[in-house]
């Protein structure tokens, strides 16, 4: 079983044009639409069984609207293989009964993103949102280290995280972009001995630019195999979990890295989908 546990999709009337906007702010290429009939294309293409979407909320008045339209996509095509997380802002007041109620709707967990937020993972607005998460035991994924978007601008960086488990303790809590996107070194350095989980979106491989974008060459490099071994080493295959970041990646080509590794079958398969179909609890 394949399971994408980074995904993201925007409603059809919008997705063109968010696209758009954001490929050219970081600029790099989109591999889907950024819609639904687009991420469900990808994953028939790349035989992913179960696709989960991560909503961010850039101001506190979007959650409650995104939450509701979370919950009614997972209710609509989880039997498909598509299931949302709901999300939350370090502004929005009521974080507390706003969880409870995701949890009461059946979302497994939430999504924050400090930089599209502007608040540092280890905020007393975070860790007290990240407390009630823990209470009800609902998943985080977060943002971690930087953003093509937002070129120097760290919000969630390693040493950030590591302050979060100690003051939170022990729950359900995943870095994106292994843990810290091109914090990498940090990463293996300060987390290894950590619960946190780290996920592969946009980690691997290469970044595919846009013609017109002033990426420099040595810039678009990402994880190699040799240097993903290392994580595996440090976090152990059991901690990992394949992301795409749809549309953000290629599916396909995400899932031929990871089946490349010189990695015996059980952890490639731990890293595709074993380990956060145990998270997920499915």
């Amino acid at each position: 079983m394949i399971i994408d546990m980074h995904t993201h999709i925007f409603p059809d009337k919008i997705s063109a044009a968010v696209i758009d906007k954001l490929s050219r702010q970081a600029g790099i290429n989109a591999f889907t639409d950024g819609s639904l009939r687009g991420l469900r294309s990808s994953m028939d293409t790349a035989q992913i069984d179960l696709s989960v979407i991560l909503p961010v909320a850039t101001t506190a008045s979007q959650v409650e609207k995104i939450n509701s339209s979370a919950a009614e996509l997972t209710e609509q095509f989880a039997a498909d293989g598509i299931i949302s997380f709901g999300c939350i802002h370090p502004d929005y007041s009521d974080y507390r009964e706003e969880l409870s109620r995701l949890k009461n709707r059946g979302l497994k967990g939430i999504k924050i993103h400090p930089v599209y937020q502007d608040t540092n993972l280890d905020d007393v607005k975070f860790l007290r949102i990240l407390d009630r998460a823990a209470e009800l035991g609902l998943i985080v994924v977060t943002h971690a280290g930087l953003d093509v978007g937002f070129p120097g601008v760290v919000r969630c960086s390693p040493q950030m995280a590591r302050r979060v488990t100690a003051e939170v303790g022990d729950f359900k809590f995943v870095l994106a972009h292994m843990g810290g996107w091109k914090n990498w070194d940090e990463v293996l350095e300060l987390l290894g001995d950590t619960n946190v989980l780290i996920d592969t979106s946009f980690s691997t491989g290469k970044i595919v630019p846009r013609p017109d974008s002033t990426w420099q060459a040595a810039d678009l490099n990402l994880l190699t195999p040799a240097q993903f071994m290392t994580f595996v080493e440090v976090f152990g295959a059991e901690r990992i979990l394949f992301g795409t970041d749809n549309p953000w990646s290629s599916a396909k080509t995400s899932i031929e890295f990871i089946r490349n590794l010189p990695l015996d079958d059980d952890a490639k398969a731990k890293i595709l989908g074993g380990n956060a179909k145990r998270l997920l609890e499915i």
